[in-house]
């Protein structure tokens, strides 16, 4: 439960599932987790995105090994990222205890069964919609009840055009009865995107290619092999020989790939291509190198959120 949970953050179900499966076969138990080197973890979550996820897995499994097993939705809070929704999903569904787990699916359910047309990120909305959850929560099975909120939220009242036909609490609806469920949850204007040009190089050399790492304290992808940019390959010439779109957050990026081969090049390392699909390379170079031809191995990244 606890990995499934961190992996869906931001990721879609069909893109975790063969993460999810990889994973658990690399690290069967918390011991063997906590045992890894930080750039195995990284390595088997390459390409999955928001990797503090499991720089964070990490650091927890460490402390569980030490420690044991949170009994408590309270003591599951102390682990190194593991938040309120992520708690209360593994407090009710692992160890059966009531606390209400709300994700933006149930957050959804909440916002059209009141009628509530709070701003569903405002701190104060989200307190009153998990105040709402806690007391629609069935206590004797907890689990059960909020993984029923889910699937509900996910595949029935959906956002946009919920399908109140089959929706076995319609009769409860606030929203439904008042002809506002389109209307709800009622969402903030999303920031606008900001387009931004990626210009990279694949320099072969020998069945291998060069690589460069992020330096440690980097705020983002630290510890992370990627493509040169091409500004540092001046000799580069000619017209790029892929391109894609790659989107994180708010950013979208335009990226063009190169294919050079030279003996001059930037610091960096040489790799093997054989040797990449053990390595944690970020998620715009497995598709630069898929792009071109050359990811056999490599697990295909996700598509994120």
């Amino acid at each position: 439960m606890w990995i499934s949970e961190t992996m869906l953050q931001q990721t879609r179900v069909e893109a975790v599932i063969p993460y999810y499966k990889r994973f658990l076969a690399r690290f069967p138990s918390v011991e063997a987790l906590a045992g890894a080197e930080e750039s195995d973890v990284l390595a088997l979550w390459s390409g999955l995105g928001y990797y503090s996820r499991a720089r964070n897995l990490h650091k927890a499994a460490k402390q569980v090994a030490a420690e044991g097993v949170p009994e408590s939705c309270e003591g599951l809070r102390k682990l190194p990222g593991v938040g309120p929704y992520t708690a209360a999903a593994v407090a009710s569904i692992a160890l059966g205890l009531p606390h209400a787990a709300v994700d933006g699916n149930v957050l959804r359910v909440v916002s059209r069964l009141l009628s509530d047309g709070g701003e569903i990120a405002a701190p104060v909305t989200r307190r009153r919609f998990a105040e709402a959850a806690d007391q629609l929560l069935d206590r004797r099975r907890p689990g059960d009840f909020n993984q029923a909120m889910m699937e509900l939220g996910a595949t029935v009242c959906v956002p946009g055009k919920p399908v109140c036909g089959s929706c076995p609490v319609v009769k409860f609806c606030a929203a439904r009865a008042a002809g506002t469920e389109r209307e709800l949850p009622v969402k903030r204007r999303a920031a606008e995107t900001r387009e931004v040009a990626l210009e990279l190089v694949v320099l072969e050399r020998a069945g291998s290619i060069l690589l460069i790492q992020r330096g440690a304290s980097e705020r983002r992808m630290a510890g992370f092999w990627e493509l040169p940019e091409k500004h540092l390959v001046p000799e580069v010439r000619g017209r790029a020989k892929a391109a894609f779109t790659h989107a994180i957050v708010n950013d979208r990026f335009r990226v063009n790939v190169w294919r050079c081969k030279t003996e001059r090049a930037p610091e960096g390392r040489w790799i093997p291509i054989t040797e990449l699909g053990g390595m944690p390379v970020s998620t715009i170079t497995r598709k630069a190198l898929q792009a071109m031809g050359m990811a056999a191995g490599i697990p295909s990244p996700s598509a994120e959120i």
